[in-house]
């Protein structure tokens, strides 16, 4: 059988189930990462699986997301967190060694295995040819104790690319424009793999962008092949020993083809507030911008870094415009000082921000009321800069250091006319900032701070569920929206009580008090539900405030598990006009739901209106008994 690059590490990873498109399958996973604003709870997790240490290959914790410490918290949760990694056998990476996607590729990534994280741009590993999944807290601690992840096996995508990239445009322009095609919910159970001529002329931190974005389309992953240019990267970083050549087979059998010539491409930008809404840089040239942020998994790399110190070289960034850098890792930041490039960045009027997600996910750099942000990051969503009236647009680092130079979203490629930016042969290696786990773990005690509350567990169905409907949502709601992660919020990551005080608060103010009053109820909302963000927390804070189900038009595929795996059902309804027809404060009840289980649908009671809907479980049976255990953890505890 000819077979894909994803294919091939499927089936040499492959433990439960055949590879047939639409059945579910599970893998076994070789690495796992976590960061801390979702590794608090995956480590709570994991020590209530009671095992010894962890069963994968290699485990890494990292701390990129919230560094600033303006009080206690977070600083306990990174002692914490430490003190699990070193009892458990996980290495541990510092504050300020970098952002987890960008230190992975660099120094653990290996082509041909699978990587699971609790990020949802677990994909950027992809881009040297792994098989790297975003997923939930929990399911990343049961792959650390030994357990297989389980997926729907997906379609394999084909993406040609031809051609190469004219100067001014970049590996942005492309995923962009596979998000104009696609749209945040076209990629649901797919994968992309990226196959042509073009691959070639790509380097391993411009397929990294690629496979790192490529979480805004839903997929389930992307992957690049590994090749004379995936060895030439890990050669370079020291590690050519981890490098194995993974191609497709000629004549392999893709679900899905599609075309990307890259000469024709030119510089794209996504308008806010999603992702996908892209239009040629054109349609918006000659806005004013208030500030630019280049950084972020997506675009921080040490390549993405020097084109910017190029453009910047010997000029002043206008005079209305604040410009922050986040570098990706230490690494970034230490070759940029050591060849001057910082030097020009700093020059030129630039902020240096520490190496770490900063802006991305709202952690300070908000911008000014009703301003104009232009960033490098992967995600624009409504209010997730920390201003909910600032108007955020991505676009490549071309792009942004450009428009911070003359103030205006301005097209590069009247600017640049050089060649691309030449990876050194050997990349700065000082990896003292990671910290290997104990010899003996059963010596290492685990430091847990006052914060740290334990989470919410599910209970095992009974015969009836319902509850009053407490919200009703429209399309695309992100985990942003139901469980924000802002710079006040983020700290008390680990605090499930405290947190859900702000549960969907951007939709309904009075949301968790009517959680309260009414003991919990059903949330029902349109299309895509739960997109964006892997956290665990968007499933977790309703748990808690006794949701017991979720009505959708469609599930964000990482949301949807999330939900199973804490026992909340998750259900879709079987004709859209049943959502049209329900009110906030009906009264829905879903009767024998137990025996209703064993079908592949659910009838739901609607006692307000005197009316009954069916509903899709679209559920596997492993899934359901999850379910009727009320959480993944429960499941695992019966067996």
């Amino acid at each position: 059988m000819r077979l894909t690059v994803a294919q091939k590490i499927i089936k040499d990873h492959l433990s439960i189930g055949e590879m047939k498109k639409g059945t579910e399958i599970g893998i076994r996973i070789d690495q796992t990462l976590t960061q801390d604003s979702t590794g608090t709870m995956a480590y709570l997790q994991l020590e209530s699986l009671g095992v010894d240490k962890v069963k994968t290959k290699r485990s890494v914790a990292y701390i990129d997301h919230n560094m600033l410490q303006t009080g206690p918290e977070n600083a306990d949760d990174h002692r914490y967190i430490q003190s699990v990694a070193k009892k458990y056998g996980i290495y541990f990476s510092k504050p300020g060694n970098g952002i987890c996607h960008q230190v992975h590729l660099e120094r653990f990534g290996v082509p041909g295995e699978t990587l699971l994280g609790s990020d949802s741009h677990t994909p950027t590993c992809g881009g040297i040819g792994m098989i790297a999944i975003g997923a939930g807290g929990l399911d990343v601690a049961v792959a650390m104790a030994g357990g297989e992840y389980f997926i729907t096996m997906p379609e394999i995508v084909k993406v040609e690319l031809k051609g190469c990239l004219k100067p001014g445009v970049s590996a942005k322009d492309i995923i962009l424009e596979i998000l104009r095609r696609y749209k945040v919910k076209g990629g649901v159970n797919k994968i992309f793999e990226y196959w042509g001529e073009g691959v070639k002329s790509l380097t391993v931190p411009e397929r990294a962008t690629i496979t790192n974005m490529g979480a805004e389309l839903g997929a389930t992953t992307s992957v690049f092949p590994s090749d004379e240019v995936t060895y030439e990267f890990l050669k370079a970083q020291g590690r050519g020993s981890d490098y194995r050549e993974i191609t497709a087979d000629e004549g392999a059998v893709f679900d899905e083809e599609f075309v990307i010539n890259l000469d024709e491409l030119r510089p794209l930008v996504a308008c806010y507030h999603s992702p996908d809404n892209v239009v040629p840089i054109g349609k918006v040239e000659n806005i004013r911008v208030d500030q630019v942020a280049i950084g972020s998994c997506t675009n921080s790399s040490y390549r993405d870094l020097m084109r910017v110190a190029q453009i910047l070289d010997g000029k002043t960034v206008a005079e209305h415009v604040s410009l922050t850098i986040s570098p990706g890792s230490k690494q970034v930041l230490n070759m940029l000082a050591e060849n001057g490039a910082l030097s020009k960045i700093i020059s030129s009027g630039a902020r240096i921000l520490e190496c770490g997600c900063g802006p991305c996910i709202g952690m300070g750099q908000a911008p000014n009321t009703d301003g104009v942000s232009l960033r490098t990051f992967n995600r624009n969503f409504k209010g997730r800069s920390g201003t909910p009236s600032a108007k955020v647009y991505l676009a490549s680092p071309e792009v942004a250091a450009v428009s911070a130079l003359t103030g205006y979203i301005t097209d590069p490629t009247k600017y640049i006319s050089e060649g691309d930016i030449n990876l050194p042969k050997h990349f700065l290696i000082n990896d003292n900032s990671i910290i290997p786990p104990a010899e003996k773990g059963e010596n290492v005690e685990i430091v847990k701070g006052p914060n740290i509350k334990p989470f919410p567990q599910g209970k095992p169905l009974t015969k009836d569920i319902g509850g009053k409907v407490l919200i009703k949502l429209g399309d695309n709601i992100t985990t942003d929206h139901i469980m924000p992660s802002n710079a006040k919020l983020l700290p008390y990551r680990s605090n499930i009580p405290y947190l859900a005080d702000y549960c969907l608060l951007p939709c309904d103010s009075e949301f968790p008090q009517k959680a309260e009053k009414f003991g919990g109820g059903i949330i029902v909302s349109g299309f895509n539900y739960g997109q964006g963000s892997s956290r665990e927390h968007a499933a977790l804070v309703p748990l808690y405030l006794g949701i017991k189900a979720v009505l959708a038009k469609s599930f964000a595929r990482i949301h949807k598990q999330n939900l199973i795996n804490n026992g909340i059902i998750p259900l879709i309804f079987q004709q859209e006009k049943d959502y049209d027809d329900i009110d906030v404060m009906d009264e829905l009840v879903l009767e024998n739901i137990l025996e209703q289980m064993e079908g592949d649908t659910i009838v739901a009671n609607n006692v307000t209106q005197n009316k009954r809907y069916t509903l899709i479980l679209d559920e596997t049976e492993r899934q359901k008994e999850i379910l009727r255990a009320g959480g993944l953890l429960n499941f695992i505890k019966s067996r």
